[in-house]
Parts: structure tokens; sequence; C-alpha cells
């Protein structure tokens, strides 16, 4: 059966609902066999489009769901047409629905392991509509035997064992002239009860047949059943398959004509444009963008199609008020037919640039919801036509949520299809920005790395060599997040050799500094200090300090980890001073703390306290309560370090004073307390690699004392600056100690194993 416009109305199939149900109870051929069964159960209900398999599938998971508390999940294999979805958008979006968020770029083996993994610990319904091939649905079956998988197919799928089709035909009478009664009314249906009759016979029972006819009926409301027959049969078979008209099955093919030639110009028009909305779906946005028309215009015309079984209403409509309509998948091809006979291929382009031009403003607002008034963006609200404005950021969120499987897909049609590939990059990236404004750069990686490989793939194809280097650095980026480094490196070494193509020192810096952080994640300090000493020389000689400083502290860290105490130190002074000139006083405390810390790794305790006595100083002028607590415990531990416990317990308890301020700053003292406790418990844990992009990260405790070469000292010095080579591109080799490496050879990548620090870092009491 179909979906009724009556929520969750159904009607008929009761013999195919017992036998489901049944089903389900029965001992299966493992068990049979005295062998534990080793997937979940699987029912298959096997019928044509338009059979009322999908409604079917639906009706049986919400009669059974009471008995799996973990809910009903749903999945559509197959896309508008009959094209199978790739399998990691299927396992994504389960793992959406099951609230566990996908890692970024991973691939369809690892997504399917996760979806194992989180269907294991659940007792579940899956329902997997319009499987086309049995390995779509193996690849999906839970390991859990807790679990009911629900698929809906064409016919029975060979290779899936211990399997029984549920084979759909046309509705029983009694059924079918209920079905009509939900369109045209009972009134009609019981005044003429032996036409109902007849014309039950003449749509063969098809329910999504029926349906047209009874939605015809209820757009004619001075027609009788009569009519319906009469016009019905009016149709014939002689023009089926003629040219301009639509083809399929024999009975809803001439319903689809009898409902579709009786509509006025204006809703054919749209009606027959719908096969453009990705995925299927509109709602009155797209549809008035597709046509041309007022949002007004398009939402009634959308209900109006609704009520004659056109369109079946989306459950559960958002907060925006916005309604979505679904295309039906058995009408989906009689749509297109209608819509290559009627509609030129440059009207059919530009009402795609309409839709796409639509969602683009409208995610500009979305976005724009979010930025705190008065601000230029939210200034610019003003200016949009009241349908497109977001009364909240809450109703744009929910606008977002919504709408997104509509929007990814628009945004791959606009890529793959290639006439529009301006549009279809502006489409990604008011996406990319709508998505991390709503839901942080973490929650929305997944979706944007999808969004950077479309860029990528229309870069490439176009010759756009500035977004290929653009689109590299982002997708590297989120490699790097996934604790993919490797990966990471790859893209971030072709974002190099793209940004060199176009001389823009912008993106050749960016990329220099990020194939250091792979390489830092990699814990290869050597290939880290030399990448990010390149990036270093190419800033100083555009004379940017602040990135001068981040890219010191990364470089002290680095040569603090390969355990080269004399070179860090030289490092985070140089970043010290680099921070106090930006008049950056927080910085500058976090350099001065770091320098402190790399002199008590490297055997100079009274110079760690007299360099972290001035960073306490220099902490209390920024008014950053947080840092003056955790500069304060770094203090603390570097005088109990050096013997006298009464000093530190009153750094201690100065710390603790602080703590209770802010929020924040307790939550500093709790973290260093809490790793004070479990220092012993860790000295011989090997702990994580640095995080790349750290401006002041953790470093290792010295596996013995002084190292030759290292100078004491505290506070900041000169910066240190190395000679600047004429091209910035060419390697800056960075000194190692004697003791942790060799140094690289000028133009050269420094070669095999960076230097190691001896035991890895263990977290400080108060990291800075």
């Amino acid at each position: 059966m179909t979906e009724q416009a009556a929520p969750h109305r159904f009607v008929g199939r009761t013999r195919e609902l017992d036998s489901l149900r049944a089903d389900i109870a029965r001992a299966g051929l493992d068990t049979l066999a005295g062998r534990p069964a080793p997937r979940g159960r699987v029912l298959l209900i096997a019928g044509r489009p338009g059979s009322g398999r999908s409604a079917l599938a639906a009706e049986l998971a919400r009669g059974v769901a009471g008995d799996y508390p973990g809910g009903v999940h749903t999945a559509r294999l197959s896309g508008p047409g009959g094209v199978a979805v790739p399998l990691e958008r299927a396992v994504r979006d389960l793992l959406d629905a099951l609230g566990v968020p996908p890692v970024a770029g991973a691939g369809p083996d690892h997504l399917a392991a996760e979806l194992r993994a989180a269907l294991a610990e659940r007792s579940t319904v899956l329902v997997l509509d319009d499987v086309t091939a049995p390995e779509q649905l193996l690849a999906l079956v839970p390991e859990s035997r807790d679990c009911l998988v629900v698929a809906v197919a064409e016919g029975p799928l060979k290779g899936v064992p211990d399997v029984r089709p549920c084979t759909l035909g046309g509705l029983e009478p009694t059924a079918a002239l209920a079905l009509i009664a939900t369109y045209a009314g009972e009134t009609r249906i019981a005044c003429d009860p032996e036409a109902t009759h007849v014309l039950a016979e003449e749509c063969a029972g098809h329910p999504a047949a029926l349906v047209l006819a009874g939605g015809w009926l209820a757009g004619h409301p001075q027609a009788c059943v009569a009519d319906a027959v009469r016009e019905l049969r009016r149709k014939g078979d002689s023009t089926e398959g003629s040219a301009g008209r639509p083809s399929g099955p024999k009975a809803l093919a001439r319903a689809f004509r009898l409902v579709y030639e009786s509509l006025p110009p204006s809703v054919a028009q749209l009606l027959r444009l719908l096969p453009l909305a990705p995925v299927g779906v509109v709602d009155a946005h797209s549809a008035s963008a597709l046509a041309g028309c007022t949002v007004a215009a398009a939402r009634t015309t959308l209900a109006d199609c609704a009520g004659q079984g056109l369109l079946r209403e989306v459950p559960e409509p958002d907060r925006a008020n916005l309604t979505q309509y679904e295309v039906p998948g058995c009408l989906q091809p009689l749509l297109r037919g209608v819509l290559e006979a009627g509609v030129g291929r440059e009207e059919m382009l530009f009402a795609r640039a309409r839709m796409l031009e639509r969602y683009v403003r409208l995610l500009q607002s979305c976005r724009a919801v979010t930025e705190p008034p008065g601000s230029a963006v939210h200034t610019r609200l003003g200016g949009l036509p009241r349908a497109l404005r977001f009364p909240s950021p809450e109703a744009a969120a929910a606008w977002l949520g919504s709408r997104l499987p509509s929007l990814l897909a628009a945004a791959r049609i606009a890529v793959a299809d290639g006439e529009l590939d301006t549009l279809a990059r502006r489409l990604v990236a008011a996406l990319s920005r709508a998505l991390a404004a709503h839901r942080g750069e973490a929650e929305a990686a997944p979706e944007q790395y999808r969004l950077h490989e479309l860029v990528l793939g229309v870069a490439e194809r176009r010759g756009l060599v500035w977004e290929k280097a653009a689109a590299l650095l982002n997708l590297g980026d989120l490699d790097l997040r996934a604790e993919r480094p490797h990966e990471a490196l790859g893209r971030y070494r072709g974002a190099l050799a793209a940004a060199r193509e176009v001389r823009d020192p912008q993106p050749v810096g960016r990329a220099l500094e990020s194939v250091g952080a792979a390489y830092q994640e990699l814990r290869d300090w050597g290939r880290a200090a030399d990448w990010f000493g390149r990036a270093l020389a190419l800033r100083q000689t555009r004379g940017e300090l602040a990135d001068e400083a981040r890219l010191r502290a990364r470089l002290g860290a680095v040569h603090t980890y390969a355990g080269a105490w004399g070179w860090a130190l030289r490092e985070w002074r140089a970043a010290a001073a680099a921070h106090r000139r930006l008049g950056d006083v927080g910085g500058h405390a976090r350099a001065l703390g770091e320098v402190a810390r790399v002199q008590q790794y490297a055997g100079y305790p009274r110079e760690a306290i007299r360099t972290c006595t001035r960073a306490v100083d220099v902490a209390r002028l920024s008014g950053d309560t947080a840092l003056r607590t955790a500069v304060q415990l770094r203090l603390a531990d570097l005088v109990d370090g050096a013997g006298d416990p009464e000093a530190a317990e009153l750094h201690r308890a100065a710390a603790g004073r602080l703590a209770e301020q802010v929020p924040e700053a307790a939550a500093v003292r709790a973290a260093a307390v809490a790793v004070a406790e479990a220092e012993a418990e860790r000295a011989d844990d090997p702990g994580p690699a640095p995080v790349a992009g750290s401006a002041a990260e953790p470093v290792p405790e010295p596996a013995a004392g002084p190292q030759h070469g290292d100078a004491p000292g505290d506070g900041e010095r000169g910066t240190g600056s190395a000679a600047v080579p004429e091209d910035p591109a060419e390697p800056v080799p960075q000194p190692v100690e004697a003791a942790a490496g060799t140094v690289p050879a000028e133009g050269s990548e420094p070669a095999g194993e960076g230097p190691k620090a001896g035991p890895a870092p263990r977290p400080a009491a108060a990291d800075l």
C-alpha cells in the first residue's frame, strides 16, 4: 500500500502483514541445524514500484517497533531513476540516524565496520528500501541477532541466505475500494459501488493507479465514479508509447495520463519539472525556483498535487514551516518522459540554474542568521525577501538539517553535469560555511570532506589551479584531524605543487606549514623542522610577524620533542619576542612558560624558575585568569622539583584562588591535579604524538641531563632570523643537536628517520 494523507493510514495487505510477522517468529535454517544465527533476521518484500512495497515495510516496522528498543531506521539504496546509492553514502546516513558521527573521509569498509559495531549494542529495525543488488543488502546486515532487517526490492535477491520473499500483487477488491475512498470520499463510493468496483478493475488493483484515480475524483468534485471509469477507458491503450506520452505499467500509465492531462497548464508545467529536483524531494522554495513562480503559488500547487496523489508529503515537517513533498518512485519515469518530451534542454538548464541559485541564497541567509546583530553579514539579511529569511538560528538549523540530503545531492548533480560549474562552486562554498556555522567544524567534517572533494573535481576539470590548491589543503586538514597523516601528506604536497604553479605566496606558505604538520604528526621531527623552517623563511620575507610567531612556536615544540634543547630554547625565545612585538601579552606569557619548560628539561632548574616567574608577571597583565592559573601551576611544579615544597604549596594555593574565579581556570586546575595523581602510573607510557598545529605543545621529559651546546638563561632574546634564500620555496635547514640527529644538507629533505626523543611526553601539570 501507499501512505495516505491521514498520518499512518494503511489499507489492506492483512495477509502479507501476518505472513511477515510469522516469519519473524519462525526458526531460521541455522537454528534448525543447531547452529547460532550468524546475523539478524532478514525479511524481503518484493514488488514492482507502486505496489505499496515501501508502505508495507513501514507499516510492518511500526507494528514491531515496540519489540526493538533501538528504534526504526530507514535507508534508501537507490535514487531517482533506479541508480544505486553508493554504499558509503548509505552507511553514513544510517550512522547519522544512529547518532554515531562518521569519520570524515573514511572508506566504505571502515564505515561498514563502524555501523556493525554500533548495531551490535542495539536492538534495531533497519528498513532498507529499493535494494537493487544482493551485495547492497549483505554489506548492511548487522551481525547482532537482536536486529531485524526489512528489505524492499523489485524481485528476489539471489545470494542472501535464509530469506523468503513476500511478493506483492494487486490489492483485494475491498482494500481497493477503501483506498479510492480515502481520496474521493466515502459518499461517492457509497452512491455508486458498482462503478467503483469497475474502476478498481480498470486499475488492475495496482495501488499507485488506484491512488491516482482517487486523486482525479478528489480534483473533480462534480464528477461521479462512472465519469472516472469513462475517462480512464477513453485514454485506452492506443496512445501508450507514442511520442510525448509516458511509458510504464499499463494501469499506472493510464491513471497518470488521466490525472496529468486534466491539470491546469501552470500546475502541469511545475509537475513536469519536478524530476529535476535532487533526490525527488521538493518544497515551496525549490518548486518556485524551478517553475519561476512565487513561493506562495508553489506551496498551493504542491498541496494540490499531493491531494491528487501525484506527490507524497514527507512525514514530520520541520520547524521552518516549509513542508517537503516527495515524488513517488513509481511516477519518476513517467514524469521524466513528460519532461523530455515537453521541455527543451535550455529550459531545463535554466530551471536547474534557478534552483541552485535559490539554494545558494537560502544557505547564505541560513549562515547569516547566526552572526551577531549589527555585523555586516547580519545587516545584509534585511535586503533579502521575507521568504528567504529565517526567524531565528534554531529555525535555520532545522531547515538545514531537513534539507541537507537534497542540498548535498544538488551539489553532486551540478558537479557531475559540468554545465553549471560556477553555481556548483558557489553552492558548495555556501553549504560548507552554513554547516560550519550551525554544527561546528568537527561535526560538519564528514559533509565538508565530500564537499571539498566535489570542489577538487571541478577545479581539475576546469584547470582552476588556485581552487585545486585550496581544496587539497582543506582535504589534507580533514585527513590530519582524522588521524590519517600519510593521506594528508599527499594532499599537502599536491597543494604545494599547485600553489607554486600560480605563484601565490599565501597558499605556498600554508602548504609548507601543513607539510611540516603532517611530518610532526608522523613523529618525524627532522623533516617537520625542515618544512616549518621553509615556511618561516617565506613569512619572514613578507614581514608577517604573527605567522612568524606561530611558526617559531611550532619549531620550538618540534626541537623539544627531538631532544634538541639548545635549538628549542632559541625558537621559543624568538617566539616570545615576536609575541611581545605584536602586543600579544597572552602569547608572550605562553612562550615564556615554554622556555621555562625546556630549561627544566635541559637540566637548568634555577633558570627555569626565573623564566617562569617572569611568565607569571606577564600573564598577570593579560587579564586571562585561566592562563594565569596554568602558569602559576607550572611555577609550582618547578619550585617543587627544585626542593622547596613549602613555596610550591603557596603557588598552588594562589592558583586555587584564581581557579575559583572562572570555570575555565577551575578546569585547568582539576586537570593538573588529575595528571599529578596519575603521573607515577604513566611514567612508562609512550603517549600520543603531539597534536599538529598547536602553538604551545607539551614536550618530552629529558632522558638525561643537559646536552652540549644548551645555553641557560631566562626570557626571550633576539629572533635569530635565518638568512632568507632568494626562492622562498627552497628549504631552510634547521640545525639539530648533534646528540639528537644530523643536520640535513641544504636543498634536500632530511633523509631517513628524524631525531627521536627518548620517552614521549607526559602531560605536564599546566600545559600551556
